[in-house]
């Protein structure tokens, strides 16, 4: 260090600070050997707060005012060592001087979505974001808490870990509001105020606090969102009879303005689409209803004094068969011991052989418990297939 320098950092001791970034929340007053001359002049301006560190040690917090560096000004610095001995030379100290206006514009937002459960529409996720204002509130603290020794502290550095602290509340919030979806929007202002109230307690612990809190949008994901559109387009539509026939409408419009679809090709199917909804019109206004000049419609002869034939009611398609019934298989009991499954054919060919008789107990899916063969409807005719024994010779005469 030159001698000029040497004596200015003596002699010379004004203590300010301006800053014009609106980004930095704490900075540190540099000098050779952080030598302070007693008596020296510390201007703190409005939105400002000087911090003195000494040895380690928080020795105070001047609030805004100009200063005299004396012992009468000093309460808690005359009590550190080496601070009573009447400040005669040079001291090494370290001031920090301390943003305390509002950080406006911050952001903040939902990284993955909240799922909750939703009066309405069950469970749903839903994503959230908006802004908030920071500010200092306690200049020890936040110096003890965050900053440290960082000589030049901005909003930058401690902005994520508040985003963390939202997105943790904001959550919890949103998804024990109980409020539906669709009235979020309509409750914001006060969401916002238990956000904030939340994420205050929080950074009180830092020194800070959080005056303003704002949510700007409450979204659902975009298949959600499809959905409710499409839902509320029904709802616009009223009448869907009509909604139709001018969707038909717009359809026969886009084809017939279409120069690359060809004129001949886009005019037929514009007419054949006009005719259909002629006829379909005219069937709605037809058994008793108002024609356009408010008398029913009737039947009028035709340019060449032809009467126009009714129209032909549509074919109607025969109904569809019914399905083949389901065929059943059977257990067979004996011995104390099951067997099969068998289908009817197979209890037939055993009928035949003699293996399964009408004392037989069967048993098949739906029937009540074992049951014999012979009682059984289904299988009572396959004991009829063999004819009966013959009757006896008459007696002899």
């Amino acid at each position: 260090m030159g001698i000029f320098d040497f004596l200015s950092g003596q002699f010379i001791d004004v203590i300010h600070w301006t800053d014009d970034t609106r980004d930095t929340m704490v900075w540190r007053f540099e000098r050779e050997g952080h030598e302070i001359k007693y008596g020296a002049k510390l201007t703190v301006r409005e939105g400002q707060a000087a911090v003195f560190v000494h040895e380690g040690q928080l020795a105070d917090v001047f609030t805004p005012g100009l200063y005299m560096l004396e012992t009468n000004n000093m309460p808690i610095m005359t009590s550190l060592q080496h601070w009573d001995h009447g400040f005669r030379s040079p001291f090494k100290s370290e001031v920090y001087f301390v943003s305390t206006n509002r950080f406006t514009d911050l952001k903040w937002g939902t990284k993955n979505p909240v799922m909750l459960r939703d009066p309405e529409f069950g469970p749903t996720r839903i994503r959230a974001f908006g802004t908030y204002v920071i500010k200092v509130s306690d200049p020890g603290l936040f110096m003890t808490e965050i900053v440290g020794t960082d000589g030049e502290f901005t909003r930058d550095e401690i902005s994520f870990q508040i985003r963390n602290i939202i997105v943790q509340q904001a959550s919890r919030v949103m998804a024990g509001s109980g409020i539906p979806v669709l009235d979020m929007a309509a409750n914001t202002l006060d969401m916002g105020k238990l956000i904030a109230a939340e994420v205050s307690k929080v950074l009180d612990s830092y020194g800070l606090s959080m005056p303003e809190f704002y949510i700007e949008n409450i979204s659902l994901p975009p298949a959600v969102e499809a959905a409710l559109d499409k839902r509320t387009s029904m709802g616009l539509a009223g009448d869907l009879g009509r909604f139709t026939q001018y969707s038909a409408a717009e359809a026969m419009t886009a084809a017939a303005s279409n120069p690359n679809g060809g004129g001949g090709m886009g005019a037929g199917l514009g007419m054949g689409m006009g005719m259909a909804m002629a006829n379909q019109m005219a069937h709605g206004s037809a058994g008793g209803q108002a024609g356009p000049w408010g008398s029913p419609q009737a039947q009028q002869p035709g340019p060449w004094g032809q009467t126009p034939q009714p129209h032909a009611q549509p074919m109607q398609q025969p109904p569809a068969p019914p399905p083949p019934p389901v065929e059943h298989v059977w257990h067979i009991a004996e011995n104390g011991a099951t067997q099969g499954p068998f289908s009817k054919a197979r209890l037939g060919r055993m009928a035949q052989d003699g293996t399964l008789t009408r004392e037989t107990l069967v048993w098949t899916a739906g029937q009540d418990g074992w049951k014999p063969a012979g009682d059984v409807g289904e299988l009572a005719q396959l004991f009829t297939v063999m004819p009966p024994p013959p009757p006896p010779p008459p007696p002899a005469v």
